[in-house]
């Protein structure tokens, strides 16, 4: 087992709390080369399908992408997808040609019970700086951003603001973005807007769900 991982729920619970200490909410990277994680199930959750998909940056051509596929070891609990999908996550970025500057990761950062959403563990894992991007939030409560796009209203957990409400198209749902790993939450926020167009999500994270799908539905068919 390599020694970031864990295979049970409290082994992984312990070693969460560990990196929680890891996890450095502060930065404002520069990258030119962005990653977009996202992963994908089998129908019978025994597969995760792991896409990584690699952008310029700020001109957001995409320059890359690779996937794999891992059996899925590790219990469904919210709150430790990490140890569920990261390992597949991992092993996509590995397959990347060149080594991206910024993953941003469908889920979350440190907008978590303990601190250490996937984003934050990935990062810390890689070295990394990272930011999580989720659709729902996992815990605390956050305000409702004004209705155009590029407004935010703080998520809040324990006294702490620990990630955005973020519009990225006005009149849309918001989405929710936490800094994970060497990253402030200004600059989460201005990044996950530069790379963001028509759509909700940032064009790397769109991209990446579109690869893992992609392969899911052509192992599927065989």
């Amino acid at each position: 087992m390599h020694p970031i991982w864990a295979d049970d729920p409290a082994e992984a619970l312990a070693l969460q709390a560990r990196l929680r200490r890891r996890v450095v909410a502060r930065g404002a990277p520069a990258p030119a080369l962005v990653a977009g994680l996202d992963a994908a199930y089998s129908r019978d959750g025994a597969t995760i399908y792991g896409a990584a998909v690699l952008f310029l940056f700020p001109g957001l051509e995409q320059v890359g992408e690779a996937w794999t596929e891992c059996e899925a070891r590790f219990p469904y609990i919210p709150g430790l997808f990490a140890f569920r999908e990261g390992p597949a996550l991992c092993a996509a970025l590995e397959a990347l040609d060149r080594t991206p500057d910024l993953i941003l990761v469908h889920g979350h950062g440190i907008a978590h019970p303990r601190r250490c959403g996937i984003a934050s563990h990935l990062g810390v894992l890689l070295g990394t700086p990272s930011i999580g991007v989720a659709d729902l939030l996992l815990v605390g409560e956050a305000g409702e951003p004004r209705g155009e796009r590029g407004a935010a209203a703080p998520v809040r957990f324990e006294g702490e603001v620990v990630g955005w409400a973020v519009r990225t198209r006005t009149g849309a749902r918001p989405i929710y973005v936490s800094p994970g790993h060497l990253v402030g939450h200004a600059a989460a926020v201005e990044l996950v807007l530069a790379m963001t167009g028509n759509y909700r999500r940032p064009e790397p994270l769109r991209a990446a769900h579109r690869c893992a799908v992609s392969v899911r539905a052509g192992k599927t068919k065989r």
